[in-house]
This record gives structure tokens, C-alpha cells and sequence, in this order.
């Protein structure tokens, strides 16, 4: 085990293997990396929508972090649906008290069909505690603009959301245009530069991260893997 990178994810579960700790799980394993995973929250939901969703209790969900930690060689996370405030804390006070060398906070607050994944007070929490704790955070265009407070609609107001994301404490942000206008362009800000890229999804680069790559081509070639998924998957798959 100790040959093999290890990732992990710390996201709701997906019955439909759609989303959730099985995507991610599923593509760690497409990066030859070890996946561990920490559940915070289980739906009930398939390709249409979210029938329901059962609780974790946070206390429970910082004993799973504590097992994979005290155990495994963790080498980057990701966050994806956290759901409540006091999962988020608890997740916090793990990461603060264990820090991680790589942490990508993918800020998931609605599900594709538009089902709410965080209640409201989560948002604060994520925005005023996570944050600041993350080496990527991975907003759309709706996120940013919550995220924030202020319009993302158009390239330029990305790049100004992602210095915004920096400047909330996170040391790189990648404001995702998969529903803008025209064509789609995300923005990654590390703090010093602004570049543009394609669609990407967390955890690969989550998984890049694990096996040693640097921001910049941990995203990189998230951004090949994406690509190269959708034009192999059945279609309506992504």
C-alpha cells in the first residue's frame, strides 16, 4: 500500500454511481491511485434527481477521518457534499489538528437536477472555515457567485471571483465555466497567475495531486481525462 499513492474523498454517496464518493472512487483508480473514502451524508437519488437524504452524524464522520488517517498515507483529499455546518466543522477541526499535504474543496451546493446538497448555514461554514484550508477550490459559475457575493457570468467576471477565492484564503481557485455562454473556459488563479483551461473534475485532479504532479499539471491533465471520458461515454452519461 505504502508503494501506491493514496487519495481520499470526503463526499455523500451516489447510489446511481453517478456522483459522489463512487465517481470519485472510480476515478482514482483511472489515475492508478488508492482511494479512500469518508462518508458525509447518504442520498437516495438517480440520474433525474434527489428522492432523499440520510444524515451522518458529524461526530461519526470525524471517527472515519481518524481511521483512514491513523492508517493510511494520505497524500491529497477532496471535499465534495458536506451538506451541514457541523459535518463541515467536523471535518475542519480533523484537518487543522492533521494537516494534509494537498486538499481540494469542491464547494457542492446543488445537485445537476437542482436539488439543494448544503443546507444555508453551510455555506458560511465552508466559505469562513474550509477555505482557508484548501490547495484548489473548485467552484461553477453558481457557486463562485455564492461564494463571493457577486455576478459570475462572463470570463472576466471569473477571473475576478477566482482572486476573490484566494483573497477568502484558499491558495488556488479554479471558477469553472461549463455553463457559460459560448464556449466553456475555466479560470485557475494560483495566487500569481491567471491561466484558462477546459472542464475538469476534482477528483483527478485530486489524484494528479496524489501521485506528486504540481497544480498546474495535476489540472492539466484532469482536463485530458475529462475529455477523453465524455468522448468514450454512452450518451447522456456526462
Amino acid at each position: 500500500m505504502t508503494a501506491v499513492p493514496v487519495a481520499l474523498t470526503i463526499a455523500g454517496s451516489d447510489p446511481s454511481g453517478g456522483a459522489g464518493i463512487q465517481a470519485d472512487l472510480r476515478t482514482f483508480a483511472a489515475f492508478g491511485v488508492h482511494g479512500a473514502s469518508v462518508l458525509t451524508a447518504l442520498t437516495a437519488q438517480d440520474t433525474r434527481g434527489v428522492r432523499a437524504i440520510a444524515e451522518v452524524a458529524p461526530a461519526f464522520v470525524g471517527q472515519q477521518l481518524d481511521a483512514v488517517l491513523d492508517d493510511l498515507p494520505v497524500r491529497a483529499a477532496k471535499t465534495g457534499m458536506l451538506h451541514r455546518a457541523p459535518v463541515i466543522d467536523a471535518v475542519v477541526a480533523r484537518l487543522r489538528a492533521r494537516p494534509l499535504p494537498h486538499l481540494v474543496v469542491d464547494p457542492v451546493m446543488v445537485a445537476t437536477s437542482g436539488d439543494p446538497l448544503l443546507e444555508p448555514e453551510g455555506i458560511a461554514a465552508l466559505r469562513e472555515r474550509l477555505l482557508p484550508l484548501a490547495t484548489l477550490v473548485t467552484p461553477n459559475l453558481r457557486e463562485a457567485e455564492v461564494l463571493t457575493g457577486r455576478a459570475v457570468t462572463t470570463v472576466a467576471e471569473m477571473r475576478e471571483a477566482a482572486r476573490a477565492l484566494v483573497a477568502l484564503g484558499a491558495r488556488a481557485a479554479l471558477v469553472k465555466g461549463g455553463h457559460l455562454a459560448g464556449d466553456a473556459v475555466d479560470v485557475l488563479y494560483d495566487g500569481r497567475r491567471l491561466h484558462g483551461t477546459g472542464c475538469v473534475l476534482s477528483a483527478a485532479i485530486t489524484a494528479g495531486l496524489a501521485r506528486g504532479n504540481d497544480l498546474a499539471e495535476a489540472v492539466a491533465e484532469a482536463k485530458r481525462h475529462v475529455t477523453r471520458a465524455i468522448e468514450a461515454a454512452p450518451a447522456g452519461e456526462y
